[in-house]
């Protein structure tokens, strides 16, 4: 998406941001050598354009940034408090993005399908057309048939959904496509009264996952195997500017990290440094300098 913050009265600041693509460009900072892909549509227009040419700045593969006759990139404005919290006004009900599922045809599939990973989120399941969603599941079905892991991150938004019904139902299918599931505490227990890690292990239990990475908060990340449930301590930061993609740094470094062959442990403290980073700054996408220091 197009991303505007403001920076002034009335002065904006644009950008390009959304929480599956920051999750890939802080994949991509922490770990080069490992090819990341976009899978979004965009339009033909000069903002479609310079988007593209951001993916390919941060190295993002783009053979799968499809472009659409007459849809144009959603976008957002973001604001901030005295503390860092945001708020969000979008405008996306023309994007691009919301036909992305009309172009997963075979080829682009069999692509897929020989990578070792897919992600989305609900904010990217929730902006999929409501009608193009049993076709989605379709291509899921598939990737996994390819032994492909599945990652899902809840990422609930209740704005984008038509109630909670329709979320729920959206959120409990990924669940039981998913491998690997990156919820935040907050996420469930809006919609599910889910309040504490043990609440979401004992939710997430009948689904098939591999690994739950329970996000809670600034003070700590627990992880289950399904057998052992190990709590991470994390230090907070003090000098928070804007919280924006703290939850994106976190996967895409821990992500990384797994693809990387690390233990959950050092992915863990990994995610965590970088998330840390990240909310030092404005903005989801930070400067790749101010980023570096996550390696050092």
């Amino acid at each position: 998406m197009v991303e505007l913050r403001a920076i002034a009265d009335a002065t904006m600041h644009q950008s390009f941001a959304g929480d599956v693509y920051n999750s890939a460009v802080y994949l991509k900072r922490c770990f080069p050598e490992i090819n990341a892909s976009i899978v979004t549509a965009v339009g033909q227009d000069n903002l479609s354009q310079k988007m593209r040419q951001a993916f390919a700045v941060e190295h993002i593969d783009t053979n799968m940034v499809f472009g659409h006759d007459s849809k144009v990139p959603g976008m957002y404005l973001i604001e901030t408090d005295d503390v860092g919290e945001r708020s969000f006004t979008y405008w996306r009900s023309d994007a691009a993005a919301r036909k992305v599922v009309s172009f997963l045809n075979t080829d682009v599939i069999d692509t897929l399908s020989s990578g070792d990973m897919f992600f989305f989120s609900g904010i990217s399941l929730a902006v999929i057309e409501p009608s193009a969603r049993d076709a989605f599941w379709q291509k899921l079905e598939q990737l996994q048939k390819s032994s492909v892991k599945i990652v899902f991150d809840p990422n609930y938004r209740a704005r984008l959904w038509r109630d909670e019904v329709e979320a729920k139902v959206n959120f409990e299918k990924a669940f039981n496509y998913s491998d690997i599931l990156l919820p935040g505490i907050e996420d469930l227990e809006t919609l599910y009264n889910v309040d504490s890690a043990a609440a979401v292990i004992d939710f997430c239990q009948p689904y098939r996952f591999e690994q739950l990475v329970i996000k809670n908060g600034p003070g700590s990340v627990i992880t289950f195997d399904g057998d052992t449930a190990v709590t991470h301590e994390i230090t907070p930061v003090t000098n928070v500017v804007d919280t924006t993609s703290a939850g994106d740094a976190f996967n895409g470094a821990y992500l990384g990290a797994k693809l990387d062959g690390q233990d959950t442990a050092s992915a863990v403290k990994l995610a965590a440094k970088a998330a840390g980073i990240v909310i030092q700054h404005p903005g989801a996408i930070i400067p790749a300098d101010a980023f570096a220091a996550v390696n050092n």
